[in-house]
This record gives C-alpha cells, sequence and structure tokens, in this order.
C-alpha cells in the first residue's frame, strides 16, 4: 500500500462569482521512504496539495488517503489527531513561537502529544547534535540564524516519528549555501533513517536533490520523473 494516495483529486476556491481551479483531477502514488518534490512554477497548485496531504485542507472532490487512513471517512478531530501524530511540516517562514526557546519549539508537537517533560529533553537533545545546533536550545529564534531557524523547524517535525514531513518551499528564505547543506541534512535523514519527505518547491536546488520530481502546471499533472542522485 502506498504512504500517500491521491485518487481524482481536485479542489476550487471561489473567486467572486467564479471557481478558480487550484488542483484538477490529480492522482498520484508516494511510497515510504521517498524524497519527492512537488515543482512548478506559483499557481500550479503544489501548495494546495500538499495542505491537502497535510490535512490542512479539504478536497472538493476526490480521495486523499495517508499511511492507510482516508481523510473522508474521519472527523475533524479525527483527522487533527492524525495530523498531529503522523505529519511533521516544515515551512518557508519557520513558524517558530517567538517567546518558546528553541528546544521549547522543537519540543512543542511532543508536549500536545502528552509526552512527559524528560522523555521530550532526551528525544530534542539526541536530535540538535544530529542536526550540528546543539547548545542553541535555550536561544529563542531571533537570536538564531535563518539556518539554525530551519533546523530547529526541522528537529520539531521529525521529534514525533511522523509517517511523513512535508516542506512547503523549505529554502524560500535561506542563501544559497545554507539551503544545501539543509538539503543534504534531510537527505541524510531520508537516506540513515528512512524518512519520507515531500516537497514543494521552485527552488533549482530542491529538485535536484529529490530523487522524485513531479510537476504541476494549471493543478495538473505534467510529468513524473525519477531522477538520480549523487
Amino acid at each position: 500500500m502506498s504512504l500517500i494516495s491521491l485518487n481524482n483529486l481536485n479542489k476550487t476556491y471561489p473567486l467572486g462569482s467564479q471557481k478558480i481551479a487550484a488542483v484538477q483531477g490529480l492522482t498520484l502514488e508516494i511510497q515510504a521512504g521517498e524524497f519527492a518534490v512537488l515543482a512548478g512554477p506559483s499557481g500550479s497548485g503544489k501548495t494546495t496539495v500538499l495542505n491537502l496531504v497535510g490535512a490542512l485542507d479539504t478536497p472538493t472532490a476526490g480521495l486523499v488517503r495517508v499511511d492507510g487512513n482516508d481523510y473522508s471517512e474521519m472527523n475533524p478531530k479525527g483527522l487533527a489527531d492524525f495530523r498531529l501524530r503522523r505529519i511533521g511540516f516544515i515551512f518557508q517562514s519557520y513558524n517558530l513561537i517567538p517567546v518558546l526557546t528553541a528546544a521549547e519549539n522543537a519540543e512543542f508537537t511532543l508536549m500536545l502529544q502528552g509526552i512527559a517533560p524528560k522523555e521530550r529533553r532526551t528525544r530534542i537533545s539526541a536530535i540538535f547534535a544530529e542536526l550540528g545546533i546543539d547548545g542553541l536550545e535555550d536561544r529563542r529564534p531571533n537570536d538564531l540564524s535563518g539556518g539554525q531557524q530551519q533546523r530547529v523547524a526541522i528537529a520539531r517535525a521529525i521529534a514525533p516519528q511522523p509517517a511523513v514531513v512535508l516542506a512547503d518551499e523549505p529554502t524560500a528564505n535561506l542563501d544559497s549555501s545554507t539551503a544545501e547543506d539543509l538539503l543534504q541534512l534531510m537527505r541524510r535523514l531520508n537516506r540513515d533513517k528512512g524518512t519520507t519527505f515531500l516537497f514543494s518547491s521552485h527552488d533549482p536546488l530542491v529538485i535536484a536533490h529529490a530523487e522524485r520530481v513531479i510537476s504541476l502546471r494549471d493543478g495538473r499533472l505534467e510529468s513524473d520523473i525519477q531522477q538520480e542522485i549523487g
């Protein structure tokens, strides 16, 4: 069974008296352990697809199934709980809470899951060391560089050991050197831990690092290509 299965997915948004079709008839399968990117220009539907997979939005028509769960059969509370426990998010704007320390930000999802404080700190300490940000646990986001903030966001996303990590334009606010380092880091997590990553991006650097490039245009699948990564 595929980790992510999209079947004839459609999403339209009202715009005055008209409707805008953001996703049109998309059918797609993502397997566990993939390192894939939804690519395409602005307005191609890639972020909408990511939001639908992440249960942040609901389709107008069609089915979304993730980790064996059909979203159409789940109520809002069930979807929220599934999203909390099985999906990790990395955003281009980091979405860190300014008044919390780096460690507290990274622990936030674990806290919502009811994980005990000692276990949270142990898990986050190990992840911070793995991501090369150990020693920054007590700093607040404003005291961190963009690359460090994104590493904290990655820690928060992977700490709950989700079924899939969804990354929406994760390199958009980073210089090319920092972006390269972070992509190498996420590739290593994918390779060594089997973490499944699905990106949305039009950044050539992200596309070059992906094993699978799923190109969208006007909400439709344009191409689906496997590529060798050195």
